[in-house]
């Protein structure tokens, strides 16, 4: 039952959409506080591809995977980069921690997962604030990089998000993407892009590398949702993490769901 009731909400408007995704995310990091879950994304494995990580991240590896391929898709080496949708901060001090970027600023529309956030992380150069992703509190051209890994269907109106992405981008920089959408709403998701006035360079279906990763990861969410949420959401909980067997799982093997990762760029 309350699977079908995220599903009702999910497709209302857009003002409905935004007002369900802000009011879920700060229900989630009230329920989970502590450090065990600092990503919220479904991973991403692949042979061969295996950053080397310190003893205390392994745990969270799949999930890191896919930062790690969305956001070296360009370089960033001593870049400023902002995250909309940085959720939990797992990402967002990845980045800060290994990938060696001048700045890292992550915002998100959950003040409860920004207060969570300002208290876990305390790397130099990194910071979290409460931002909408259709009204990013910063002036033209801040920014080298622009990151979205796994948040845009959350959002109300993509075409109003994306020229707030080209906004914030300086001439020449990069917005790297990553998310899932149904067939139909991929192709249309796709047209936006290419009405954005941003270049795409590249593109690439990962759905494969989802379902690999949300295989290694169930026992793992399974046991975290266990500890952390009441029985009677258990269930929600575990769809909506893509454990093996959930709603959200299956959808990903039956092809009703595609993944894809792509990056584009801000014209000079």
């Amino acid at each position: 039952m309350f699977e079908k009731l995220l599903v009702w909400f999910v497709h209302f408007g857009p003002g409905t959409k935004r007002w369900f995704w802000r009011t879920w995310y700060n229900i989630f990091a009230r329920m989970a506080r502590g450090p065990d879950f600092r990503f919220m994304n479904y991973g991403y494995a692949k042979d061969g591809f295996f950053p080397d990580l310190f003893p205390a991240d392994e745990r969270e590896r799949y999930p890191i995977h896919l930062y790690h391929h969305t956001v070296t898709q360009a370089n960033i080496a001593n870049k400023a980069i902002l995250e909309v949708g940085s959720g939990r901060g797992g990402g967002a001090s990845y980045i800060s921690r290994y990938l060696k970027p001048k700045s890292v600023t992550g915002i998100d529309i959950s003040k409860e997962a920004i207060q969570l956030c300002n208290t876990l992380y305390r790397e130099d150069g990194l910071c979290f604030k409460e931002g909408d992703s259709e009204d990013m509190p910063f002036d033209v051209g801040m920014f080298d990089v622009v990151l979205n890994v796994e948040s845009s269907h959350c959002y109300g109106d993509i075409d109003v998000f994306l020229s707030e992405v080209k906004r914030v981008l300086k001439p020449g920089g990069y917005f790297l993407w990553c998310d899932f959408r149904t067939n139909e709403k991929m192709e249309e998701l796709y047209k936006q892009f290419s009405n954005s006035g941003l270049s795409k360079i590249k593109d690439q279906d990962i759905t494969s590398n989802i379902i690999t990763a949300l295989d290694h990861l169930t026992a793992f969410r399974k046991e975290n949702i266990k500890r952390h949420v009441p029985w009677l959401m258990q269930k929600v909980f575990e769809s909506y993490a893509g454990v093996r067997g959930g709603r959200v799982h299956n959808a990903f093997i039956s092809d009703e769901i595609i993944y894809m990762s792509a990056a584009f760029q801000k014209p000079v």
